[in-house]
């Protein structure tokens, strides 16, 4: 073993709070803790171990007011053979004694054997080999691996998934794909509208980070997230009166959000949700900001744009369009008028780069604004596009398709790392644009007073040795690029021109408004603010995690509560055996090259079958390791609750699924008592276990089942946590135990498994056990 200090303690109050102060694991028989310690499989090795067997009088067992209380650190064996437990307690007893072997049963305990690790050969590989998601790594390697023993009643979210973590909303990614696997596309639109109220236009514009984080990249090809995505987004937009409701009850609160882009529509979708009044208001003719006026409507149709305003104005938000806040309306109005205000008023200033001749070159957003006017006689010119990320992409093609000779695209980047997605480098090179990496800005070349050309240098690095922004140049590497016009975007300012010295809010140091990080609550009270004026030029996607932010913010500063964050931790994890065998991704149908547009969509939304069929290929990550204790079935069986330090908890309510453990115990919470209820007259129980070996084996499966009142089964080592077969105990229920009945509650028990083939022999012993334990309780 590594070395580790060790500490005897007196009470569970001594024991709870080293425990609480971090790097500390407790132990009582030891039987698992210094085994897993011994192979060094745990993912952080504790500093300390604290001893509770040293605790006075937490190993008992005694029967008072009609309850059965047994200590915590009460020894198997001392269960296993007690006379009581043995006659009224049948499975309990049955299940101690069932647990590995004579001499770990004289030194395990109860509070040991339900707090043990998973039983899982990834997870106990010894030297940490498998960093598992049970670890709180990526991957249940189970998924793709040997899982002969593994769960056959699907998974238990450990944590975010990559593909939710990777997502600057939190998009429970998974969630809503099991929904849609199991077709009930209503609940999967509710799924990914509790972090992204716009879905049809993020799966269109948005970077998808998800999709390199996809677990499947590693073996195939990643799911297709934002083919997924745009099918369900447009199925919204198709039901609009469906899911952008107006609220169920209104709060008398009143908010402005100043700006219509990603960020503020997201907000204000959000407050009105949460049953506020809110208007929008915003200097342009129509709503979206940059959304409507400066991605191009190959990538963004701007009628998608238009509809997601309309279906936010069916829920009762009002637009206030051509009215510009600093201008039309002084910011103090709005503070004296709204009990909120959230600012998003974007990034549309041109930034100074600080090169000769800057003022001859055309600033890339104002190209892609006034696009069609701005092309008036420049048909067949040679265009140079300067920057990296996506909109310089869109100011390059949107050139080239409205009739420019050539493009020639340059960046700082090197080409591997340019800030603009994969798809949209990929299509700009295949209508022909030039890409030239690692070149900066040197000097516009000027003749006659009008652009010529772009002198530029060789960027050796983008990034300083810190990984901070600070180009690095050779400067004896110049090249200049020959063109009539260039077209600059490599960068943008934010939109700050609503303040004044009447009116201020604090900046940060890059001046932008400063906000608190977990509320968007910005220098003045009722005052908040989201998107690209909080972060700097953004993704669309984090322009709507951040309007959300706010809205939540605002929420709270108004005292109404404020949205759940991602729900899916804890649910069931399930997924389609023969869809994830599809290595192949599903492909969005595209225009050819030489036919496409500025005016039209350069593809088409999948169906929704083909999206269904894409969904299937999800593994839903997790953790398919089986809950490994045996009497925790028993007790489940049995009605049993959990006495810690802090809280009484049912049998079923202590188990969840967590890093690395099996309970939802807090890190400074320690089991002290467990409490049976005594049984009702005639009431039997019973445990049975299937393992390969008689001793020192963990189960393959085990059953546990209580009749003769109201029935209960609950199956062990087949779900990550005890899984309580009420199918079974609905069959059951009325009836008389007999041959017949107990066969057909075992058939019950199994209803909706889902194993992996190399598991599903755990089926036929699970029906089995349930058949002999209840025929054995009911004799």
């Amino acid at each position: 073993m590594k070395p580790f200090q060790h500490t005897d303690v007196r009470t569970v109050a001594q024991a709870a709070k080293i425990l609480g102060g971090g790097r500390a694991r407790v132990t009582a028989g030891g039987t698992d803790l210094l085994g897993a310690l011994k192979d060094d499989v745990l993912p952080e090795y504790p500093e300390l171990v604290v001893n509770l067997k040293t605790v006075p009088g937490l190993d008992y067992i005694r029967e008072e007011d009609g309850i059965l209380k047994i200590g915590a650190l009460t020894r198997l064996s001392d269960i296993a053979g007690n006379l009581t437990i043995q006659e009224k307690y049948t499975a309990l007893a049955q299940a101690a004694h069932a647990v590995a072997s004579p001499h770990i049963r004289d030194m395990g305990t109860l509070g040991g054997n339900l707090s043990q690790f998973p039983r899982c050969w990834y997870f106990r590989k010894p030297d940490n080999r498998f960093n598992c998601n049970r670890k709180g790594g990526d991957e249940c390697f189970a998924l793709t691996g040997d899982n002969r023993f593994h769960s056959i009643f699907g998974g238990k979210k450990a944590h975010l998934t990559p593909c939710t973590r990777e997502c600057p909303a939190g998009t429970d990614i998974p969630g809503y794909f099991a929904l849609l696997r199991a077709g009930d596309w209503d609940a999967a639109a509710r799924r990914i509208m509790e972090m992204n109220p716009m879905p049809a236009v993020t799966a269109r514009v948005c970077a998808h980070f998800c999709h390199s984080a996809c677990n499947r990249c590693q073996s195939d090809e990643g799911v297709f997230i934002g083919g997924v995505e745009r099918a369900l987004g447009d199925y919204i937009l198709d039901n609009s009166d469906k899911f952008y409701l107006p609220p169920a009850r209104e709060t008398g609160k009143s908010a402005a959000v100043v700006g219509s882009g990603p960020a503020g529509l997201s907000a204000a979708y959000f407050l009105r949700l949460a049953g506020h009044a809110v208007t929008v208001f915003d200097g342009k003719e129509d709503a979206g900001g940059m959304l409507r006026y400066a991605i191009p409507a190959y990538r963004l149709p701007k009628d998608i744009v238009r509809r997601v305003a309309a279906a936010l104005t069916g829920m009762g938000v009002v637009f206030r369009q051509n009215t510009r806040v600093g201008a039309d309306i002084a910011p103090e109005r709005l503070e004296m008028e709204y009990d909120g205000v959230c600012y998003a008023t974007g990034a549309w200033k041109r930034p100074v780069v600080g090169i000769a001749g800057e003022e001859l070159t055309t600033f890339g957003l104002d190209f892609l604004v006034e696009v069609n006017q701005w092309m008036d006689g420049k048909v067949g010119a040679d265009v140079l596009v300067t920057g990296g990320g996506n909109v310089a992409v869109d100011v390059a093609v949107t050139a080239k398709r409205l009739g420019a000779k050539s493009v020639t695209l340059a960046c700082l980047e090197p080409r591997g790392r340019m800030p603009a997605s994969a798809e949209e480098i990929a299509r700009a090179e295949a209508e022909g644009i030039v890409i030239m990496p690692s070149w900066g800005l040197s000097r516009v070349v000027e003749e006659d007073g009008a652009a010529r050309g772009m002198e530029l240098k060789r960027c050796v690095s983008p990034w300083d040795d810190n990984g901070a922004f600070n180009p690095q140049y050779d400067v004896n590497e110049k090249i200049v690029v020959r063109v009539e016009n260039i077209l600059m975007a490599v960068g943008q300012r934010v939109d700050l021109s609503f303040l004044s010295e009447k009116y201020l809010l604090e900046l940060n140091r890059r001046g932008l408004i400063g906000v608190a990080e977990n509320s968007g609550a910005a220098s003045r009270a009722g005052v908040f603010a989201a998107g690209d004026v909080t972060t700097g030029p953004a993704t669309v996607v984090g322009g709507i995690a951040n309007g959300r932010r706010a809205a939540r913010g605002m929420n709270i500063y108004f005292s109404a509560d404020a949205e759940p964050g991602n729900s899916s931790i804890g649910e069931r994890l399930t997924f389609d055996a023969e869809g994830i065998q599809n290595k192949a991704a599903l492909k969005l149908r595209e225009s050819d090259a030489g036919k496409r547009r500025v005016d039209l969509e350069d593809s088409e939304t999948p169906a929704r079958d083909e999206a269904a069929r894409e969904a299937s290929r999800c593994l839903n990550c997790g953790c398919y390791a089986v809950n490994p204790s045996d009497t925790a079935p028993a007790l489940a069986a049995l009605g049993a609750h959990i006495v810690t330090n802090k809280r009484v908890l049912g049998i079923e309510e202590l188990f969840e699924v967590r890093t690395p453990g099996n309970t939802c115990l807090d890190a400074d919470e320690i089991i002290m008592e467990i409490q049976i209820p005594a049984p009702l007259p005639g009431t039997r129980s019973a445990f049975m276990k299937f393992a390969f070996r008689k001793s020192i084996d963990f189960s393959v499966v085990s059953c546990a089942v209580s009749v003769g009142g109201k029935p209960r089964v609950c199956l062990g080592a087949v779900a990550p946590i005890p899984y309580r077969a009420v199918g079974a105990e609905t069959a059951l229920a009325g009836k008389e135990i007999t041959e017949e009945t107990a066969a057909a509650a075992g058939e019950a028990a199994v209803e909706g498994a889902v194993p992996f083939e190399a598991a599903r022999y755990k089926i036929q012993i699970a029906k089995t056990l349930v058949k002999r334990a209840l025929l054995a309780a009911g004799k």
